[in-house]
């Protein structure tokens, strides 16, 4: 089932890479302080419109079930997730300011947190986006039932 999920996760996979390759540009090449720039380059909207989308088409086009489509978008988030999680990582082992370490980021406060702190911060997070995408992907997936059959009825 997750070589499926990979493989039909393709799309998304090379638009996490730009909208991370984006973040870190952002903040590191072009120096855009983050509260100018997190929202050109968010990995958390992505996950949350691919999970909306993506479903509302595999229902349709390949007969998923609603626990399929959830179980989709909560696989995209965890993916997501740990790319967030592994960017928050190398930012602290590399002492970098990225957006990825940014104190509004994790905390919504201005103050710099420990790094122990951000994982806990980030692991909250991984729980929370999962569900919240899943959410999302059951409802693409009651969506997917506007859509006409490949006979068009």
């Amino acid at each position: 089932m997750l070589k499926e999920h990979a493989r039909l996760a393709r799309p998304y996979f090379v638009l996490l890479a730009i909208v991370t390759a984006g973040r870190w540009l952002l903040g590191n090449a072009f120096h855009v302080p983050y509260e100018k720039g997190t929202f050109y380059f968010s990995l958390v909207t992505l996950t949350i419109m691919a999970s909306l989308f993506s479903p509302v088409f595999m229902r349709r086009w390949l007969g998923w079930r609603l626990v399929q489509a959830a179980g989709f978008a909560a696989f995209m988030a965890v993916v997501s997730q740990l790319v967030i999680w592994l960017s928050t990582i190398v930012s602290y082992g590399l002492g970098i300011e990225s957006y990825f370490n940014h104190p509004m980021a994790l905390n919504r406060q201005a103050d710099p947190i420990a790094f122990g702190a951000a994982m806990v911060f980030r692991a909250v997070g991984v729980v929370a986006n999962t569900i919240l995408n899943a959410i999302a992907g059951s409802l693409g997936w009651a969506l997917g039932g506007l859509l006409p059959t490949r006979t068009g009825h």
